[in-house]
């Protein structure tokens, strides 16, 4: 079976309108069945209009992938910059790292409506990722302007199923699960713990800055009647990770970044939320009610805790216009109300408080042609009201193997917590700045090849953000530096390729490229937003199946970066090419015995000034499941 991360055609499925993007019970995925939460309800591959990539857990474990920043990186579209443990940010189409929402089961993985940065976070029992580029504030609220990434985990097959998996490398790793499923609903509980020894940050071969996490999920969900479901899921994480300081007295790359053997962080994580739904006239109308929440704790060198916490009720109502069942619909009409508040110790007694209202309809007509339009009213009683709109269509060419995609959309981000009310020695807030707002286009095509041995997909963007915040030196009225917007536009251009190949019964090829051109209003260079990204994977199954082992292979060039020691210039960093190995064996039914090795050449680079990248490093591990 070929399983692919791009854009996926199969015939219309209309009826996969289940919730996705919450937490209801799983849909299988399959390559003629692959559902997305990209809208109010979820939404058919097929039928959406919008680009997408969707990473499924056969590919990540294929591929060695065991967090969640490294699987990213050769998603089309989205450019990752690690700037060491705690302070690695996604960005998608050359917007800001805060203008992609991160998810995890459809709850914010950070708490405050604030930027999620990536370290630690596993893949271990994750189903899928999603990643939704182009605005999608309809759906999603303020911080989704520039796409929005969905980290949906497992929830279990019908049965009873456990196992785990244990890894030794420059640490080691462990993760454990088990889940109970029926007719009527199920439960699935899993545990995952890593001691990455990690590497020097500063490259200087000095001490290790390393990585300790532990994460417990739980989720469930029951018919407790014929037309009432429940549900809920409970994520807890704790992390500790080791960083290294900032010299702004440097000269060069190798002494901004200081090796300090005493610099640490504590991180706490969050994420629970319940929900129910009710079916009425037959399955014609669909009530949901969601109670989501999320807790996010930081501090560094046991200092007080810095946090931030934003709760979330929705209501959803669907209603199939046609008359049928939401399920079975051609016609397909969601509302949904949502009252949200965020808060931050960055600043205590200036809660935000925020209530939606959103409309979308979704049209599976008989010519090929889907449609999906949405409109968004948001009251921030902060920052005052909003309308975002969105509008996705997607034509399946008859009698041909092409289908047509293209979409629009307006969406915003609202500053955060930090940016308006910080108050420190070298930063001062600005209560001043207004939200950005970001406007988007794309159109793509998608070839069929002969024989389902896999598709080719070419995809245009355009989009321009106005009053983009960006941080200025000596600004504030007293000298510090403040928050600003910047006047005009920003204007962001690219292509987005994707192909996956069966070429023969036992490889797979891929492909992923991305060019963008991302400017500030000035039209100087946008930081961290590489023009080139190309991402090629070959995977050779041996053995009649029993291995398989892929090679990953990425280039990345025309990247530039703020040099934060002299005048603080803009220069471009060098390009470089990274190669990854991973290799697995079913010693039986049950075991399977893996193998990788990251940066195979051991090549030097970096995403950041003075930041150096992971060396070549060996992993072995086995998992298990039954």
């Amino acid at each position: 079976m070929l399983l692919l991360s791009t854009c996926l055609c199969a015939p219309a499925l209309a009826a996969a309108q289940d919730i996705a993007q919450d937490t209801a019970a799983p849909t299988s995925i399959v390559l003629d069945e692959i559902v997305l939460s990209a809208g109010l309800t979820s939404s058919a591959a097929d039928a959406y209009g919008r680009s997408y990539t969707v990473l499924t857990a056969e590919e990540l474990d294929r591929r060695g992938l065991t967090t969640v920043q490294d699987a990213l990186r050769a998603v089309p579209g989205v450019a990752v910059s690690d700037g060491g443990a705690g302070a690695t940010q996604v960005r998608i189409r050359g917007g800001e790292g805060n203008h992609t929402l991160i998810l995890i089961d459809g709850i914010e993985a950070a708490g405050g409506a604030d930027e999620y940065m990536l370290s630690g976070l596993e893949t271990d029992n994750v189903d899928r990722i999603e990643v939704l580029r182009g605005p999608q504030s309809v759906f999603y609220g303020s911080n989704a302007s520039a796409g929005v990434i969905n980290i949906i985990t497992d929830k279990g097959e019908p049965g009873l199923h456990y196992g785990g998996r244990v890894e030794l490398g420059d640490g080691a790793s462990a993760s454990a699960r088990v889940s109970q499923r029926s007719d009527r609903g199920g439960i699935a509980l899993s545990l995952s713990a890593t001691d990455d020894h990690g590497y020097d940050l500063s490259g200087d071969g000095g001490e290790k800055d390393g990585i300790n996490r532990k994460t417990v999920g739980l989720s469930g969900d029951w018919a407790a009647a014929d037309d009432l479901t429940v549900g809920t899921t409970l994520r807890w994480s704790r992390e500790r990770y080791d960083y290294d300081a900032l010299s702004f007295a440097a000269t060069n790359a190798d002494n901004y970044v200081v090796d300090d053997g005493t610099l640490f962080s504590d991180r706490r994580e969050t994420q629970g939320g319940v929900w129910a739904e009710y079916a009425m006239a037959g399955g014609r109308v669909i009530h949901r009610l969601d109670l989501q929440r999320s807790d996010f704790r930081q501090s560094h060198e046991n200092a007080p805790e810095t946090t931030g916490k934003t709760t979330k009720l929705k209501y959803r109502l669907s209603y199939g216009l046609d008359g049928q069942p939401v399920a079975e619909a051609r016609h397909l009409l969601n509302f949904l109300a949502e009252r949200q508040t965020d808060e931050s110790s960055a600043a205590p007694g200036f809660d935000r408080d925020l209530t939606a209202f959103a409309l979308e309809y979704r049209g599976f007509l008989d010519n090929g042609l889907d449609i999906q339009a949405g409109l968004r009213r948001d009251d921030n009683e902060v920052f005052g009201d909003f309308t975002s709109w969105n509008l996705g269509l997607s034509w399946q060419v008859p009698d041909r193997p092409l289908r047509l995609h293209a979409s629009a959309g307006r969406a915003l981000v609202n500053p955060s917590h930090y940016e308006l009310y910080v108050n420190d020695s070298f930063t001062a807030g600005n209560l001043n700045l207004r939200p950005e707002t970001n406007r988007g286009v794309d159109i793509g095509i998608e070839y069929q090849l002969p024989d389902d041995r896999g598709t080719v997909d070419l995809t245009w963007f355009r989009e321009r953000m106005d009053d983009e915040i960006t941080y200025a030196y000596g600004a504030a009225p007293d000298g510090r530096a403040t928050y600003v917007n910047q006047s005009g536009e920003s204007p962001r251009e690219g292509v987005e390729l994707t192909g996956r190949v069966q070429a023969t019964p036992d490889l797979l090829v891929a492909l992923n490229y991305t060019y963008l051109d991302a400017r500030n209003p000035d039209g100087s260079v946008e930081t961290r937003r590489p023009r080139h990204e190309l991402g090629l994977s070959a995977t050779y199954a041996f053995a009649q199946g029993a291995g398989s082992t892929t090679v990953d292979f990425r280039h990345v060039s025309g990247n530039y970066d703020t040099q934060f020691w002299g005048a603080y210039p803009v220069r471009e960093m060098d390009a470089y090419n990274v190669v990854n190995v991973s290799t697995s064996y079913d010693l039986t039914d049950n075991l399977r015995l893996t193998g990788r090795v990251v940066n195979l050449f051991d090549q030097d680079h970096s995403d950041v000034w003075g930041f150096a990248a992971r060396g070549r490093t060996a992993y072995l591990g086995l998992s298990a499941k039954w």
